[in-house]
């Protein structure tokens, strides 16, 4: 079995990272020293691991520096239309390589650590993960933001730094654990506090109509202090800006409502408005109506519009000193896209900028509102979609709620013209829903106040098209579009599989991490001999590097020479991490039944997080550790089967992991999930997939070819005809005798020996709840899965069909995905030009400096 290269034996390698420059790591040296001493005020005699971390994540930002104030002044300058990204949520993950990767500086910093006596990988393990971000939702918007800044688009992410993201997972006796993520304990070397630009938010009060118009008085203040990071594109010179909010109280915040002996009491009340900020909403794919998750929404919205309105009056206009008076010009300038429904606040409060600020007339306001703004919907599934009640929304966001019933009186009056006397379709389509509790319908909202609305696969959009959205689609079928997701080729080759990307570099050069469709050339290397041996190499030296990092972490073994069979992404029903468990069941079943039969061994490796509050997700999880504690220590299964639930699942983990994963699992019910971005970060990585046709894996079997992915399961007819004549779990268990031997065992208690009834819900829910119709697709997959373990033994034949998957991945690039964004939706045209290289000295002396008035 081949060894890794050692890092010196990377280091001398010429990769597609570039090569190193005597000058450069000299002053990344200097760079390093200067900062532990100066910004750190440390010596090398009492300096931790974390303190070089710091001094290198500060070296590295000086590189930063110059070329974000070039990129807005250029920006100033050419007075380009902005596209502001607006998300409740970015999943950032580490930026120290990324920086690294996408400045050219990677290799220079490597040697100068080295030269230091430091090891880099040891270092960048130090970060923490910005996790501000539940799982696809928050990565795809943080991809986006990459590819806007290699594209050269002059793009702005908006969300709320939230000081504690997505929870820690611990597995304590089996069960999901979750512990607060501190991630800014010890600092954020990346993020640049700007208190000058600190914006008021209202809540409360009530509404007062004048003569000059409507007046939201007597409300109650909070204050949004935004933080930026910079966002480097590929060796272009543009770093665009993601600005985070935090909330603050106002010095007078409750002291008037208190006389002086409450003075204390008033000053611990300051820790109520600073709230909105403190934490991430910890729920995938699942609406929770809670007043502070409303605040949080109309929070982020309320301080970015603010910001959008002044650098739009601001912007250069014949001259520094000009301000824009005329909005006419605004879509023609701006651009909001709302990622889900989260930020729909944004079309009623840009409509109360306009008409109670501005002083606009209606239809006025409403055109150049529309033209703005363009929705991105993430899920059909109902329990996701956003439904704010009445009640709620008149107490905390009274003005909003007026606006809100006056765009729908507006709408309702179209659709009536329309369509007279259809009452059925006007309740349809009406933006206030009236059964059981009254609520706004949020997406309903997105759809009327933009002028595009898209989903994220070919499948989802047209399945929103034909379902949920069907009746706004009947009226205005041009507003309806596709994007399928992407990922950036950045973070999830170059950075992560830096072997596999100099394989490919070998053979098609160096171009493909701007451009991925040169991908496509690799099928001319299908049957190579030499690219075969090449990625089955690098393959196995990141199965080897994981197993080793897993062992030092959780001190098991695991076997390299296995197939690493993973399915990462949140525990989810509608995902059926259930349907994988079924089948490690049965396996085990089967060497037990037949312990000489020769198997391919294999290691399937579950992970992600469950939502706190979701009891069948946590009971999932569970299940796995309670099915890996037998299977794992049966000295009869030995290392032919290993069952691992890995534990805190995340951006970082996820760059080890898939690297060294042969078989993606993406085995949704069709139907149900929107995209998958984990599919395609599988894919680009060398993973062959066993999936549904479902999201976009409907595309990737289209661009990769049928046969070489493991495609099992109903299609979306398949089951829409299932549920009109009825899903019927018990003919299943009945049919199938491998089946109903697991559902038994997990009835027994064989996997929990102690507490029988362990999983008496699961049963229960397979048995006579289950949504997702796990049993319908069984037999299905355990085909799948037969010619899975078959191919496996052919070593050569798996890694043509790699070969295949990675050509075909071109598509599924962010950059793809971006540039048709700006095409399509904003009106923008992408650029590969590169921003004039920043010169430092000459920016701070250039402009004279002005006192202000």
């Amino acid at each position: 079995m081949s060894k890794p290269l050692t890092d010196q034996e990377k280091r001398k390698q010429i990769s597609v990272r570039g090569i190193v420059g005597v000058e450069s790591v000299g002053e990344l040296k200097k760079s390093f020293n200067r900062h532990l001493h100066f910004t750190l005020v440390k010596d090398r005699n009492v300096s931790t691991t974390r303190d070089y971390y710091f001094a290198l994540a500060h070296a590295v930002r000086d590189h930063l520096v110059g070329r974000w104030i070039r990129t807005q002044q250029y920006y100033y300058e050419k007075d380009p239309k902005r596209i502001y990204y607006l998300s409740l949520e970015f999943y950032m993950g580490r930026t120290l390589q990324n920086t690294m990767v996408n400045l050219g500086v990677q290799n220079s910093c490597d040697e100068a650590m080295y030269q230091l006596g430091l090891d880099i990988e040891e270092l960048e393990e130090i970060e923490e993960d910005a996790g501000l971000g539940n799982g696809g939702l928050g990565r795809l918007a943080a991809c986006f933001l990459d590819s806007m800044a290699t594209l050269g688009l002059a793009a702005y992410g908006y969300g709320i730094r939230y000081e504690f993201g997505i929870f820690n997972q611990r597995i304590c006796d089996g069960w999901q654990r979750e512990e607060a993520d501190d991630w800014l304990r010890y600092g954020n070397p990346w993020e640049k506090a700007r208190p000058e630009y600190m914006l008021p938010v209202q809540y409360y009060g009530h509404v007062e109509h004048t003569a000059e118009g409507a007046k939201w008085a007597n409300t109650q203040l909070v204050l949004a202090l935004p933080y930026d990071t910079p966002v480097p594109g590929y060796k272009n010179n543009t770093v665009n800006t993601m600005r985070l909010w935090s909330a603050k109280a106002p010095n007078d915040f409750n002291l008037q409502e208190f006389n002086v002996g409450d003075y204390i009491q008033a000053v611990l009340d300051r820790n109520l408005a600073e709230n909105i900020s403190r934490v991430l909403y910890p729920n995938d794919n699942f609406f929770e109506g809670k007043e502070l998750r409303l605040k949080q929404e109309y929070f982020v919205v309320a301080a970015t519009l603010q910001d959008i309105v002044r650098r739009f009056k601001a912007s250069k206009f014949g001259s520094r000193e000009a301000v824009r008076v005329d909005f006419a010009t605004f879509p023609d300038k701006v651009a909001i896209q709302l990622n889900d429904t989260h930020p729909s606040l944004a079309i009623p409060e840009l409509m109360r900028i306009f008409v109670d600020l501005e002083h606009m007339q209606w239809d006025v306001a409403w055109d150049l509102v529309k033209r703005t703004c363009a929705y991105t919907n993430h899920t059909v599934l109902p329990e996701a979609l956003e439904r704010w009640p009445i009640d709620l929304l008149q107490t905390l966001l009274p003005r909003h709620l007026e606006i809100i019933y006056e765009i729908n009186l507006r709408h309702l009056n179209k659709i009536s013209a329309l369509f007279p006397g259809d009452m059925d379709r006007m309740r349809r389509m009406s933006l206030i829903e009236e059964e059981g509790t009254k609520r706004v319908n949020m997406a309903h909202l997105c759809i009327v106040g933009s002028h595009a609305v898209n989903g994220v696969a070919r499948i989802h959009s047209d399945i929103i098209k034909a379902t949920c959205f069907r009746d706004f689609y009947e009226i205005e079928p041009e507003k309806f579009q596709n994007k399928t997701n992407g990922i950036t080729p950045r973070r999830w080759l170059l950075l992560c599989n830096p072997g596999l990307a100099d394989v490919i570099a070998e053979r098609i050069g160096d171009d493909f991490i701007r451009d991925l469709n040169l991908l496509h050339k690799l099928k001319d290397f299908a049957n190579d001999d030499a690219l075969i041996r090449d990625i089955a190499k690098v393959k196995q030296e990141n199965k080897i590097k994981f197993a080793a990092y897993y062992e030092k972490e959780h001190g098991l073994k695991l076997n390299p020479a296995s197939m690493m069979d993973i399915q990462v992404k949140r525990i989810h029903e509608y995902k059926r991490q259930l349907l994988n468990c079924l089948h490690v069941i049965t396996l085990y079943n089967r060497i037990k039944k037949d312990p000489k039969k020769h198997y391919a061994p294999r290691t399937v490796m579950i992970g992600g997080k469950a939502a706190p509050g979701y009891h069948m997700a946590k009971m999932i999880i569970r299940l796995i550790t309670a099915v890996g504690d037998v299977v794992n220590h049966d000295p009869k299964v030995g290392d032919r089967l290993k069952f691992i639930f890995l534990e805190n699942y995340r951006v970082s983990l996820a760059e080890k992991v898939i690297p060294a994963s042969d078989l993606s699992e993406q085995i949704s019910t069709a139907g149900t999930e929107a995209s998958g971005t984990g599919n395609m970060k599988f894919m680009l990585n060398g993973a062959l997939t066993i999936g549904t046709m479902d999201g976009a894996n409907v595309e990737m079997a289209e661009e990769a070819g049928e046969e070489n992915l493991f495609i099992f399961g109903m299609r979306v007819p398949d089951v829409e005809a299932m549920d009109k004549t009825g899903y019927d779990a018990q003919y299943y268990y009945d049919k199938l005798p491998e089946l109903r031997q697991v559902i038994d065992q997990l009835s027994s208690g064989f996997f929990s020996p102690k507490q029988p009834d362990l999983f008496k819900d699961i049963v229960n829910m397979l048995m006579h709840h289950d949504r997702f119709k796990v049993f319908a697709d069984y037999e299905s997959y355990m085909v799948a899965q037969d010619k899975v373990s078959a191919l496996y033994q052919n070593p050569k034949e798996w890694t043509k069909k790699v070969i295949h998957n990675i050509a075909g991945s071109a598509k599924f690039s962010s950059d793809r995905t971006i540039s048709e964004y700006a095409r399509e939706i904003w009106g923008v045209e992408p650029t590969y030009k590169k921003i004039p290289a920043p010169n430092e000295v000459r920016d701070i002396d250039a402009v004279p400096i002005k006192a202000k008035k």
